[in-house]
């Protein structure tokens, strides 16, 4: 995982209680560790009869923290120095038991005190069997919890350790992590921002097997919608099919063909502050489409084409009638002339930047996780970055135009 800036200076809080989702536990630690923050663990008594402390000092680098430590050379202040140096507190797994005794100030070990000594975001995942979770006891402490501001995160069905089936399992690591970014960029500097991002390749039917796509894996879009998230902006992804899980945080909206993204892209893009337009189109499509399989006997000697809506010339439009959405960054992969070519884009879509990245290099474009781009602007400004994953790609472009919002 690379660093993410979101994590940079910050102090993150991991509790862990006794449940087998602990193992979980250690995943988090180490994605949160790798993504640039530092990790204080506290383990509670029951959660070290599944886990070890060495197990998190492995993945933190930094010992974990047990309850003998309240108790230590330090005394009563160690709670207090964990509490106030937090930016996030998340307890994961969080149990029926620790759930109550965070809702009804129940301080007796060093989690529990830390918990009422910080004054940090709380999150917490529960990890619990499906009736303990439903028990109208447990149910009423979250709702306790939820009125503090607490955010719960799960669970969620699947097999429990008791081996039925239910609502009780903690949720996976990587869907916490993004529940963890979205309660750290509250009140960042996008907050109360609009942002409208399209991802991946369209696809336009030629019956109802066959499609004419394009080889875009929808990565560097989804990497832009989660670096407007992490600016806590209020995001849209308007995206064509991808093997890609959505960003936490955002409003999906699914589509298909070109003409489904330019609808999708007017209606939400009318009110919006910044359009960041990721998805490579499809240019053509086919002029007739059959509504019965083409059966390979029957042949088909040539598929007639014509173009497809330009959606970038729509947007143009709408901005000259409303001023929406206020900044408008466009992209252009292309395979040649690819200065000249982007610069023309730029110009005749109205764009106030565009991103040009070489689809012919090998390790830039579609279906990789690096790119290579060179950031054109309005005023004739031209940057070119080194090779970079589309992670870091996203945040310098979020950077760019982050200025341009705060001046609209």
């Amino acid at each position: 995982m690379n660093k993410i800036s979101l994590f940079a200076d910050k102090t993150i809080i991991l509790g862990v209680t006794g449940s087998i989702a602990a193992y979980k536990a250690a995943d988090l630690a180490s994605k949160l560790t790798q993504a640039g923050a530092h990790v204080d663990v506290i383990l509670t008594q029951a959660a070290r009869e599944f886990i070890t402390s060495l197990t998190f000092q492995s993945v933190t680098g930094h010992r974990a923290f047990a309850d003998e430590d309240l108790w230590g050379k330090e005394g009563h202040i160690q709670h207090i120095g964990l509490g106030k140096s937090a930016h996030l507190l998340a307890i994961a797994p969080a149990t029926a038991n620790t759930i109550a005794k965070l809702a009804h100030g129940i301080a007796d070990n060093l989690l529990t005190v830390t918990a009422l000594a910080a004054r940090c975001p709380l999150v917490i995942a529960p990890a619990m069997d499906g009736g303990m979770f439903t028990h109208p006891s447990t149910q009423s402490n979250l709702e306790i919890l939820r009125k503090r501001s607490t955010s719960i995160v799960g669970p969620a069905e699947g097999h429990l350790a008791s081996g039925l089936s239910g609502l009780g399992r903690m949720v996976e690591p990587i869907e916490l992590l993004g529940h963890i970014r979205l309660v750290l960029a509250d009140s960042g500097p996008l907050s109360g921002r609009k942002v409208v991002v399209t991802a991946g390749g369209t696809q336009e039917p030629i019956d109802p097997v066959r499609v004419i796509t394009n080889l875009s894996s929808g990565k560097q879009g989804y990497a832009l919608a989660q670096a407007a998230l992490d600016r806590g902006a209020d995001v849209t992804l308007i995206s064509a099919p991808t093997s890609l899980p959505p960003p936490v945080g955002v409003s999906l909206v699914s589509i298909t063909t070109a003409e489904e993204m330019m609808h999708a892209v007017l209606d939400r893009s009318n009110d919006a502050d910044l359009l960041l337009m990721a998805a490579a189109v499809a240019d053509f499509r086919p002029d007739k489409t059959s509504d019965e399989k083409i059966k390979k006997s029957t042949g088909v000697s040539k598929i007639d084409l014509e173009s497809t809506v330009d959606i970038l010339n729509a947007v143009a439009n709408l901005k000259t009638k409303q001023d929406y959405p206020r900044i408008v960054v466009g992209f252009a992969a292309e395979s040649q002339d690819l200065i000249s070519n982007a610069q023309a884009k730029l110009r005749t879509k109205n764009l106030d930047l565009i991103i040009a990245n070489d689809i012919t290099s090998k390790d830039a474009g579609f279906a990789v996780d690096t790119n290579r781009v060179i950031i054109l602007d309005a005023g004739g400004g031209e940057e070119a970055l080194p090779l970079m994953t589309k992670d870091e790609v996203a945040e310098h472009v979020i950077q760019r135009v982050t200025p341009l919002m705060r001046n609209e």
